[in-house]
């Protein structure tokens, strides 16, 4: 009896176990139904989250060439450590600091910065790995769940020798605040940082794409995922088609080697800038991926600060380079005709003694300009000042690109200084700015300040009969579907240019190269050039030397503008640079080696702080 109540309790249970398993079961069947049928569209996602890793693919950054179609920029490939901090073991840290070569604090520091980026998103740790490293990490792959790579690429600088540091200028590894608040960058990402880089940056940079790979359980890379088309490829970024023109780019920063200063030389039709220098300069080529920090730091701590865009940037007084817009003046406001003529004595006396190097005689408009009479524009300016017409003379020069910001395509423009009655108040006192504050704004001198972007602006706007233009290095942009953007710069009409007195101008700066104080170095047996010399007072040191110059006369195609800091007289520093440029530009080769020669030997002289050019030789 008692042994039949056991078989049957026994049996009882069996059958308990069999219906629960069944019903086990069935709860087990219905739910894989939900999932893999039901509800697949919603779990589906999910599942395929835990095994597939999204990998951002960088775009290939765009290229960039000369007027003339040469390469200047492009890319090459690097190797780049990533990371997963979901998947990684922060005891692996010694180890991978090992591979690497860095210390652990430099290691622990990038696994933070990539933490608070993203957990379950994998992201740079260190870019620009050399191959040995890259191939020695691979090998121990395996040890080191969360970590993977990526292949991308750096800046190349693709014509030997040239620098166009101030023009192209440099990368940098994005700001953490930049890539945590913007969706279109992310860590260890790089980013313009000045020159056509970083003001064509969205244009350059193009657009990321998505990559999903494979992972095992520890996170490591299984390959590509492809069994569904959900991956995005990434999109170019658009090339820059230069106005520059490399070989004259070569040669004008060639001539400035050793040398402080700035060299624009620009199409006066257009503003194209044919050629652009800033010296002393700075190596892109060791900024263009991982950043030297010594090299970087000799450069912020270097005197002559080679980060600074003499160029577009400086801020000098322009010396005699300013009469021929100060003749335009003048005989727009009526001060003076082209046939007006001021007597010298060999200086301009106004309650004392304002001295003038150039012969004592007569001087009229053209006769000023060739000799760089200092009288003849001191009598001018006395003359606007004494009217109370110092706000005119402000508004007339300002029309030919001084004291303003002219819209070229390059990052810290300046608009240099041109005073009126306001800035003199401000600076002097109201009403307490003597005669001397004066007249010496008439051969740009005091408080007038300006760069050579600016001279060469009122070069063109002398050379092509009186318009303002509007200086770029871009002339068009392309995209990788082959769509062309076309630039459109500004050219506008000086409504007060007269042509007349315009071409009295001309031929005052024509006379200055061929008899004047431009003789010896900048006139071209074959070319016509037209230019005036300056040396701008320095109470620092050596006064700087300026030239500014335009070729042909008859149908310029080129301006050329060049300050040398403590340089000594423009008409032996500056006026020889300005014709090398000029003769390689529409020549296409330098003729004149003994100029060459003469330019890449030249040592400064003391001026005395003169103004005057003439009696340089």
């Amino acid at each position: 009896m008692m042994r039949h109540r056991r078989e049957k309790r026994q049996e009882t249970s069996i059958r308990v176990l069999q219906i629960a398993m069944l019903g086990l079961g069935v709860l087990i069947l219905g739910r894989l139904v939900q999932l893999q049928i039901i509800e697949y569209d919603l779990y589906s996602p999910m599942s395929r989250d835990n095994s597939l890793r999204q990998e951002i693919i960088n775009p290939a950054r765009g290229l960039i060439y000369d007027r003339n179609g040469q390469l200047i920029v492009d890319n090459e490939p690097i190797y780049s450590i990533t990371i997963t901090p979901a998947n990684y073991d922060q005891s692996n840290t010694p180890l991978l600091a090992d591979l690497l070569d860095l210390p652990e604090e430099e290691v622990n520091n990038r696994i933070e910065q990539a933490r608070a980026y993203s957990w379950y998103r994998s992201s740079r740790l260190f870019t620009e790995i050399s191959f040995p490293k890259f191939s020695l990490i691979q090998e121990n792959i395996w040890r080191l769940p969360g970590i993977g790579h990526q292949i991308e690429s750096k800046r190349h600088y693709a014509v030997d020798s040239m620098k166009a540091s101030h023009v192209l200028g440099y990368l940098r590894e994005v700001s953490e605040q930049k890539y945590l608040d913007s969706d279109n960058y992310h860590i260890g990402d790089k980013v313009g940082k000045s020159g056509l880089e970083m003001v064509y940056e969205e244009r350059l940079r193009g657009s990321f794409g998505v990559e999903y790979i494979r992972i095992n359980a520890l996170g490591q890379s299984l390959g590509p995922f492809n069994e569904e088309n959900i991956s995005e490829a990434p999109e170019k970024g658009n090339d820059l088609h230069t106005t520059l023109d490399a070989r004259l780019q070569l040669l004008a920063e060639d001539l400035m080697e050793g040398k402080q200063g700035g060299v624009v030389a620009m199409d006066p039709n257009n503003g194209a800038i044919l050629s652009l220098v800033s010296s002393p300069q700075y190596s892109i080529r060791r900024l263009s991926g991982r950043i030297d920090s010594t090299y970087w730091q000799v450069v912020n701590t270097d005197t002559t600060n080679p980060l600074y865009n003499r160029a577009i940037s400086s801020k000098q007084p322009p010396g005699s380079t300013f009469k021929p817009l100060m003749a335009l003046i003048g005989m727009e406001m009526g001060i003076i005709t082209p046939e007006t003529e001021i007597n010298n004595p060999g200086y301009y006396y106004r309650g004392r003694r304002y001295g003038d190097l150039a012969d004592p005689g007569m001087y009229d408009v053209e006769k000023a300009l060739e000799k760089s009479s200092n009288t003849f524009f001191f009598w001018m300016m006395d003359k606007i000042a004494s009217n109370g017409r110092l706000n005119q003379w402000h508004d007339l020069a300002t029309e030919f690109g001084l004291g303003r910001i002219n819209g070229i395509d390059l990052p810290h423009e300046t608009a240099g200084i041109l005073p009126d009655s306001s800035y003199m108040d401000r600076v002097f006192g109201e009403n307490r700015w003597g005669i001397g504050d004066i007249i010496n704004l008439g051969v740009g001198q005091g408080s007038i300040a300006a760069s050579p972007l600016q001279m060469a602006v009122v070069a063109s706007g002398i050379a092509n009969d009186g318009y303002r233009v509007q200086p770029h290095l871009v002339s068009r942009i392309e995209t990788p579907e082959g769509r062309v953007f076309n630039s459109n710069p500004d050219r506008k009409k000086i409504s007060w240019v007269d042509q007349h007195e315009i071409d009295i101008v001309k031929d005052g700066m024509r006379r200055v190269v061929t008899d004047g104080s431009g003789r010896w170095y900048a006139n071209l047996d074959s070319i016509k050039v037209a230019g005036k010399t300056g040396t701008a007072q320095n109470p620092h040191g050596r006064d700087h030397g300026w030239f500014i110059s335009f070729a042909p006369l008859e149908n310029p195609q080129i301006v050329v503008a060049v300050l040398v800091e403590n340089a000594g007289y423009g008409s032996i520093s500056a006026a020889p640079i300005a014709s090398l440029v000029i003769e390689q530009y529409l020549k296409g080769e330098i003729e004149r080696t003994h100029v060459y020669d003469y330019v890449k030997n030249f040592e400064p002289r003391n001026t005395n702080n003169s103004s005057s050019e003439e009696e340089e030789e």
